[in-house]
């Protein structure tokens, strides 16, 4: 480390200073040396700052840290997925699923960081500004909520859209509305459907090998999905609910998906949303380390299971999805990746207390009522996130205001 100190030291006296012959890349230069070591800089002795032993580049690590078991089984299921389809899973050793998962996953990082740090290393050029330190987890992200088979230059692309439109434009880190990361998931959603949903994107490489006979990729949430053309003469038939639930998660378990399977992810999704626990491993990381909120997460679950249940109990003759135990929404599709590493971003979800217990419960309960309602697109999560983060200086507002007054009346007896 100290051989690395040396050196960025000496090519200090490149880019420090006006008459420096690299001084307009100083933010290029000082992002490399940040990411190698802490910053020099701290608040001052005196003043109403906050005070910490972590800076946002530690922040960030934190959370990477928290996504890695996601990252290592996306690695893992994205090459199972691929021999599952292709029938060569029995002759497949784990070193062979596991190199063809790193082979497909990390050309997907790759180009999510390099177009993202890229873009945004231009935008501090120009604006002669610090790199800021969020894309550091949106890339990451992105990588982590795309269909393993995504074309890297569609990739690119909703990347780019994302950095410029729905973070630069409005400042950059800190100041965007929306989260980055799920930006580039709905617009790539948009722009090419044909790549983002389907019963065969999900699995890498099929294209060039081919699927064995009969056999579907269709996501847990689209199997359930297509239940709905099948599962509507249950009522005439004067079925219980217990034998509609039932019903559903059969419709589930002829993917040969059990619940079991849902929560260890070996299913077929995106790269890293498919382990529940993996999820709650970060998880549990998150809320040790204090960097995620606690309040969104456990909101989000209760939201989610109370909207089930009522869609379970009051609807679950119309389709599958609605027919669902709660307990199987929360480990189907991109529910618990969503609520754990994108809900909680401090910067596009509400700032206080209260704020937080309502942007949860919302959460949970649109991603249900998204997938029971709407036929044509199963997964709710992405929706209603983007959605809550349109409404969450809203409902700091509302919750404000309500504070406000009730301190007026006690004030004033």
């Amino acid at each position: 480390m100290q051989f690395l100190r040396n050196l960025v030291d000496k090519q200090r006296k490149l880019y420090h200073g006006p008459d420096s012959p690299l001084h307009k890349f100083w933010p290029l230069l000082d992002a490399g040396e940040t990411f190698l070591f802490s910053p020099g800089t701290k608040t001052p002795a005196s003043g109403p700052h906050v005070r910490d032993y972590i800076d946002l580049k530690r922040t960030m690590w934190t959370v990477i840290i928290a996504l890695l078991p996601c990252v290592l089984f996306s690695i893992y299921n994205t090459g199972y997925q691929h021999f599952l389809a292709t029938g060569a899973l029995a002759e497949s050793t784990t070193g062979d699923i596991v190199w063809y998962g790193l082979l497909t996953m990390l050309p997907i990082i790759v180009v999510s960081y390099v177009v993202g740090l890229g873009i945004e290393g231009i935008f501090a050029v120009v604006r002669k500004e610090e790199v800021s330190e969020g894309y550091l987890v949106t890339g990451i992200l992105i990588a982590l909520i795309v269909p393993p088979s995504i074309p890297l230059w569609q990739l690119a692309l909703g990347v780019a859209f994302s950095v410029i439109l729905c973070k630069e434009v409005f400042g950059g880190t800190g100041m965007n509305i929306f989260n980055p990361a799920l930006m580039t998931r709905a617009f790539l959603f948009f722009a090419f459907a044909g790549q983002m949903s389907g019963s065969k994107v999900w699995v890498a490489g099929d294209g060039a090998h081919g699927l064995v006979d009969g056999f579907s990729s269709a996501t847990p949430l689209a199997a359930a999905a297509e239940s709905q053309l099948t599962a509507g003469h249950t009522e005439s038939e004067g079925l219980s609910l217990v034998e509609t639930a039932d019903q559903a998660i059969k419709d589930v378990q002829g993917a040969d998906l059990s619940w079991a399977d849902l929560f260890w992810g070996f299913c077929s999704g995106s790269a890293g949303e498919t382990s529940a626990f993996c999820v709650l491993i970060g998880a549990l990381i998150l809320l040790v380390t204090g960097i995620a909120s606690w309040r969104v997460m456990v909101a989000g679950v209760i939201g989610l299971f109370g909207v089930g249940w009522v869609m379970n109990v009051f609807y679950g003759h119309l389709d599958g999805i609605s027919s669902l135990p709660p307990h199987y929404h929360l480990v189907m599709g991109g529910f618990a990746f969503g609520i754990v590493f994108m809900a909680t971003d401090p910067v596009s979800s509400p700032e206080t207390n209260t704020g937080k217990w309502v942007y949860g419960l919302l959460i949970g309960g649109l991603t249900v009522l998204v997938r029971a309602v709407n036929p044509a697109y199963p997964e709710g999560t992405m929706l209603a996130i983007l959605l809550m983060n349109a409404f969450a200086p809203t409902i700091d507002h509302f919750v404000v205001a309500a504070n406000v007054r009730r301190r007026r009346k006690l004030r004033h007896g």
